[in-house]
């Protein structure tokens, strides 16, 4: 690209976040990051601001909390604000200073979801929506991203974009995130359509890399830190349902890539990987890479969620359309993947 531009990433500080925040800084574009620290953290973009080398940051306790900046060298600026996407008028102000907006704020994680399903509904609910009409009262662009967890109870694979949402009942807590995600999807091509700003949207199916926390009930850095402390692999149900798992850094490349075609809006993409595995051989896996004498315990699911959780027994993306936009395959495979999760814990 031939100029920089600034960019406005809401939930900037959490795992994808701040490593996609990472990357347009390092291109030489402007960042701007809100973020709550609900399930993120300052300590995710530490090193963007300066705080682990010593560089320029500035306090403030008005506005939205606390602000960091830094910039300088190749690099583009990036400022943080301590602050949510329900807050209006502090989200207008931000998208009206910004050339794009990347909205990934979000509740994250089948554990915190289950804890938290009213804030969680409101969140993507409602703090969608106020990004959406800030977005149309500026006229920016929006890249929204969305979650495989819209397929819910689909059974065939792969799945494909045009593919039926199969939602639970409304009684199953599960489902009121994926419902919530396809409502978010649905408000803003809604949107798209009628003229009022560009939209991308895109599914991401299974991110994992440095920096993801087991807190939210992700498997791979909860198995690898189960590993390293020679704890039991504790594997959820029987082990047998399959996912595909992809590196955060495939993630921010497609990401980038998307937001950087106009073309691509008004669609929807898949992002995932192509390595289906069981979780049951993933926990295997682990253990071989680690080299740990931990055993794998099976956990019945009503000893870890309520009695009436659902689980989909497979998830794998079809990412033809992705590949057809941008050209995009996922680069690293599932052991690099995990080898450098291990690695990230073990510092």
């Amino acid at each position: 690209m031939s100029f920089s531009r600034r960019f406005l990433v809401t939930g900037g500080a959490g795992f994808i976040g701040s490593h996609l925040a990472e990357a347009l800084a390092a291109r030489g574009d402007d960042v701007y990051i809100l973020d709550d620290e609900s399930t993120g953290s300052r300590r995710n973009i530490a090193h963007l601001l300066g705080d682990a080398e010593g560089g320029k940051v500035e306090g403030n306790g008005g506005g939205g909390g606390n602000v960091g900046t830094r910039g300088g060298g190749n690099m583009g600026g990036v400022r943080f604000i301590r602050g949510s996407i329900m807050d209006k008028a502090q989200l207008g102000k931000l998208v009206g200073t910004c050339h794009y907006v990347i909205h990934l704020a979000a509740a994250v994680g089948v554990k915190f979801i289950l804890d938290h399903p009213l804030d969680s509904i409101m969140t993507n609910v409602v703090g969608t929506e106020q990004v959406l009409r800030a977005c149309a009262d500026f006229e920016k662009p929006l890249f929204l991203a969305s979650t495989s967890e819209v397929y819910g109870l689909q059974t065939k694979a792969p799945l494909r974009e045009d593919d039926f949402c199969v939602l639970g009942a409304t009684s199953v807590s599960r489902w009121s995130y994926a419902c919530s995600k396809a409502l978010d999807e649905f408000m803003a091509l809604a949107f798209h359509h009628q003229h009022v700003f560009p939209v991308t949207i895109a599914r991401l199916f299974n991110t994992v890399g440095p920096r993801q926390s087991a807190a939210y009930g992700m498997v791979i850095p909860r198995l690898v830190g189960q590993a390293l402390a020679g704890e039991p692999l504790t594997v959820f149900g029987d082990g047998t349902q399959t996912r595909t798992f992809t590196h955060v850094h495939d993630v921010v490349t497609a990401i980038l890539k998307l937001v950087d075609l106009p073309a691509a809006a008004g669609q929807v993409y898949n992002i995932g990987g192509t390595q289906e595995v069981t979780i049951l051989v993933l926990a295997q896996r682990i253990i071989a890479l680690t080299a740990s004498r931990s055993p794998v315990q099976l956990v019945p699911y009503d000893q870890v969620y309520n009695s009436n959780f659902q689980d989909m027994p497979r998830r794998v993306p079809d990412i033809s359309r992705l590949r057809a936009t941008i050209g995009f395959a996922p680069e690293r495979s599932l052991d690099e993947i995990l080898r450098d999760v291990i690695k990230s814990l073990t510092k």
